[in-house]
């Protein structure tokens, strides 16, 4: 049954059917063609594996964040970053750097960073004469924060997979890694306008202009505030503050900035409902693949052939690390947090390494995935809005790629990056 399941998904993968689709449809034939299950496990697994209470964040997030967008916070936003590093060397890379970083604190989706803000400012740094194909990797890169500074929906799904961790402390454990991810391509982008001697720069702003682009930006800034603001302060729980920030988003569209009507409004939800849709359907086609995994204890032989190979914490981190590296290359985000978790993560747990750092570790691991080629989800979005080559975009991302994977090491080989937050605030061992 698992070299069916196995075979039947990477067919799928190759002739171009959707994760969600290989997965349900590989999990079906290895049911039906092994015989001792009955089929009728197909649609309670399809069915228990969005049944649940927590998952509940992921829609509520992603209308949020739409929401916000469509309340135009991101000029706000762009506004407040140009003032404040615009005038810089490489100055629009780093407003790009800077902004991206303060939506991920609204959106948690890479793909919404990039297809909202990123293109904006792609389009921005294409015409104040930075190569396109730079422009484009710098953006690609810069939207993979929106999964790592919370709120984050790879990690509302991964808190579900794995009992040990929490949502709230996931998000805690994202903020320093996510700090750092900006730093790296913050010293990458100056770097780079050495080389390439680029000059473009915004005038310098006075200190009234800062002000005010800060008093205009604070709705859009307040958002990760009362997130996990109100989690830590014991108001409500993670799965509360998504519908939260729903009516928080609400209020700024309707009363703040009074860029959302009641005629827009339906629009921008059937536009949630839809990413929404197709996020929960891999959720579910996932959960049976998963299953049927657990079933023929792949997660037991994985973790036994490493085992074999060494039990001391860091080797088995390294393999896994490695491991998930490649499966990010060819796996969406969401199935592999899924179908991952539950063969690695009690791996990681029998070599003693904190639940919470692992957690961390993988959930950055494989948003790397997202910018890598072949199956680069976040080039193949930035590939169509800037009608660019996707094979020279994937040479063009090379370094920043490189950056990441640095900061990737840091996260994995010292656990306070990822642990300092969540034990302040009582979420870690």
């Amino acid at each position: 049954m698992g070299i069916t399941l196995v075979v039947t998904f990477l067919l799928g993968m190759a002739i171009g059917f959707p994760v969600s689709i290989s997965m349900g449809g590989s999990g079906f034939l290895a049911l039906l063609m092994d015989g001792k299950l009955s089929l009728l496990t197909v649609p309670q697994r399809f069915f228990n594996g969005i049944n649940s209470f927590p998952l509940m964040a992921v829609p509520f997030f992603i209308l949020a964040a739409d929401l916000m967008s469509a309340s135009g916070i991101t000029l706000s936003l762009l506004r407040f970053t140009s003032n404040m590093v615009g005038h810089i060397r490489g100055g629009l890379g780093h407003v790009n750097v800077l902004t991206l970083m303060l939506f991920a604190g609204i959106s948690g989706s890479a793909l919404a960073d990039a297809a909202g803000p990123g293109a904006l400012i792609m389009r921005m740094m294409k015409r104040a004469g930075y190569d396109e194909y730079y422009s484009a990797a710098l953006t690609a890169s810069t939207a993979i924060m929106g999964p790592i500074i919370p709120p984050s929906i790879i990690m509302v799904i991964y808190a579900i997979t794995d009992s040990k961790v929490t949502i709230a402390g996931l998000f805690l454990a994202g903020v320093l890694p996510g700090v750092l991810m900006a730093l790296a391509l913050a010293a990458l982008n100056h770097i780079t306008a050495i080389r390439r001697n680029y000059l473009f720069r915004s005038p310098l702003a006075t200190w009234g202009e800062r002000l005010r682009s800060a008093w205009r930006a604070v709705p859009a800034l307040l958002m990760p505030v009362i997130i996990i603001g109100g989690i830590l302060g014991g108001i409500f729980t993670a799965t509360e503050a998504s519908a939260v920030a729903v009516f928080y988003a609400l209020f700024v569209g309707f009363f703040v900035t009074r860029k959302l009507t009641l005629r827009n409004l339906p629009r921008v939800v059937v536009q949630s409902a839809l990413v929404t849709s197709a996020a929960l359907l891999i959720v579910s086609m996932a959960s049976l693949f998963a299953n049927i995994l657990t079933v023929v204890q792949v997660p037991q032989t994985v973790a036994a052939y490493i085992m074999g190979i060494s039990r001391d914490p860091t080797i088995v981190m390294t393999i896994v690390a490695v491991f998930v590296l490649i499966c990010g290359m060819f796996i969406d985000t969401l199935p592999a947090v899924i179908i991952l978790v539950p063969v690695l993560a009690p791996l990681a747990d029998q070599v003693g390494i904190n639940p919470l750092h692992f957690a961390m570790a993988f959930v950055l691991n494989i948003t790397i995935g997202m910018v890598t080629p072949p199956v680069g989800g976040v080039l193949f979005i930035l590939t169509t809005v800037g009608q660019l080559s996707f094979e020279k975009l994937s040479r063009a991302i090379l370094p920043m790629v490189a950056a990441l994977l640095v900061v990737l090491a840091m996260v994995m080989y010292i656990p306070a990056i990822s642990l300092t937050l969540p034990r302040l605030f009582g979420f870690s061992r």
